[in-house]
């Protein structure tokens, strides 16, 4: 009799324990090379479950070169077996750990710093950037499909090589959601699915920004945008932001200067201010890139939270001419993990920015975009936005009671009408980086303010990220936050 014990109660699959176990006997010298197993019906019997499970364990074992079957004589112990043992390289000199450094030359200067460290400790709570609560991720649904697609018998098809633009399913489905929310009425031919907002805007710039290029972008901004363009090779303009989104008269006159080959802009809650442009703007905006020949990109990392009225429709929804690129991501709707996002845009670019995209990763996550399809198809989608805005919507009001309370004289704020972030501002020349650091020793994690400015000036500005916590949690976040304040010097830096 094998000694094999079988827990059904595991989430490994039985069969597997069976493979697993005969594995470990041969191993170790308890079945010798050539040795007889029992047959499947005798195991089966032995162990108390079905012949077809121990079938199942045979053929994995076979497919693993452990054991072969001989016609008429039955299943024996492979005479070679899949055990390889590594021989070493012979070395020139004694190596105990891998090289810090290359022997060739690594170019420092061709991507940017890191722009966030670990912190030395686990903090108690975190005001981030603005980032959805993973808790209320429809983590079921989505599971969901998964295991819908496990019983179908064309799940092979999406274990093979995909398209490079995405999921067609997810074209499809996706076309007709950001229509029906947003007004974009394109094809699935006029979508690439990304993994994430970040490298659609990674495509663009290396697709239209050539060194020495013109790029307009906001400041304060986003740093994850300014460092793709550096990267192309952009020379960054700046323009400054206001209460009604991007200053367009600063626009026209850096484009009277030179010549401006793109626009970068975040026109619904625009990062880091949380403003929105103004509809007057988004009309001008339009009107200066036909005048002046440039292409628009626009962000709209988080456009499906809005809380004091209706959004304002994307600039992509006004334009005829081909002129606006339009990103988005379900990162901000989901959860950051689930990486895929969209570059909606005419198809001659969609096509170019597909087969870049295919150099630097053949495809997306197959499974995960017919999952996300489907989710889609189903309403899964726009029920799970419902709830959220109207939970987002609560801890927007439940932060912004708090801060008045607590903070009253030595914080500066506006409610945003949406997103899920509040921008604001400490009083009595107080510091972010002073703040952060001490709210770093009292178990806070709040940012430091240095990246929200191009030129990484010291400033009194803070993001302050409400969706990722509930009221208690929130309530336990501005406390510790107005005693790092309370505890700053006037000036410190």
């Amino acid at each position: 009799m094998m000694p094999i014990h079988v827990d059904k109660s595991l989430a490994v699959p039985v069969y597997l324990q069976i493979a697993n176990a005969i594995i470990f006997q041969i191993q170790r010298g308890y079945i010798r090379t050539g040795s007889q197993l029992p047959g499947s019906r005798e195991l089966a019997e032995q162990l108390h479950i079905q012949r077809k499970t121990v079938r199942a364990a045979y053929d994995e074992l076979t497919a693993q070169s452990w054991i072969e079957t001989q016609p008429r004589k039955g299943v024996f112990v492979a005479a070679n077996l899949p055990e390889v043992k590594p021989r070493s390289i012979p070395a020139t000199q004694p190596q105990s750990v891998y090289p810090k450094k290359t022997f060739f030359d690594v170019r420092e200067d061709r991507t940017p710093p890191l722009r966030f460290s670990t912190p030395a400790r686990t903090p108690v709570r975190v005001f981030n950037d603005g980032f959805p609560d993973t808790r209320l991720a429809p983590t079921e649904l989505l599971i969901r499909e998964y295991r819908r697609f496990a019983n179908f018998q064309f799940t092979q098809k999406f274990l093979n090589y995909g398209p490079a633009q995405g999921s067609e399913n997810l074209r499809v489905e996706l076309a007709r959601f950001l229509s029906e929310t947003r007004s974009l009425h394109g094809s699935a031919s006029n979508i690439l699915i990304t993994k994430g907002s970040q490298m659609a805007l990674y495509l663009i710039a290396q697709l239209l920004i050539a060194p020495g290029n013109t790029v307009i972008v906001g400041d304060p901004g986003f740093f994850g945008a300014n460092d793709v363009f550096e990267q192309a090779g952009a020379r960054l303009e700046c323009v400054t932001v206001d209460a009604r989104g991007l200053d367009l008269n600063a626009v026209e006159a850096v484009c009277r200067r030179k010549r401006v080959r793109l626009l970068y802009v975040v026109p619904h809650h625009h990062h880091p201010t949380t403003v929105t442009l103004s509809p007057e703007r988004r009309m001008q905006l339009l009107a200066l890139s036909m005048k002046y020949g440039f292409a628009i990109l626009e962000d709209d990392y988080d456009y499906d939270f809005h809380y004091a009225s209706s959004p304002v429709l994307p600039l992509a929804s006004a334009d005829h001419s081909g002129n606006v690129i339009y990103v988005g991501s379900f990162c901000k709707t989901i959860a950051p993990a689930i990486r895929i996002g969209f570059l909606v845009a005419p198809e001659n670019l969609i096509e170019q920015a597909t087969r870049l995209r295919r150099l630097i990763d053949r495809q997306g996550e197959s499974l995960l975009e017919e999952a996300m399809a489907n989710l889609l198809k189903n309403g899964d989608i726009t029920r799970h936005l419902r709830k959220s805005n109207k939970i987002y919507h609560e801890r927007r009001d439940v932060l912004c009671q708090l801060l008045r309370d607590e903070l009253a004289d030595r914080i500066h704020f506006g409610v945003p009408d949406g997103g899920m972030s509040v921008w604001a501002t400490y009083t009595g020349n107080v510091t972010s980086k002073a703040v952060s650091e001490r709210a770093d020793a009292l178990g806070l994690r709040v940012d430091s303010g240095e990246n929200y400015f191009y030129k990484k000036v010291q400033s009194s500005n803070i993001r302050l990220g409400f969706a990722s916590m509930n009221a208690n949690e929130l309530e336990q976040a501005v406390f510790l936050l107005a005693k790092a304040v309370k505890d700053v010097r006037p000036g410190a830096v």
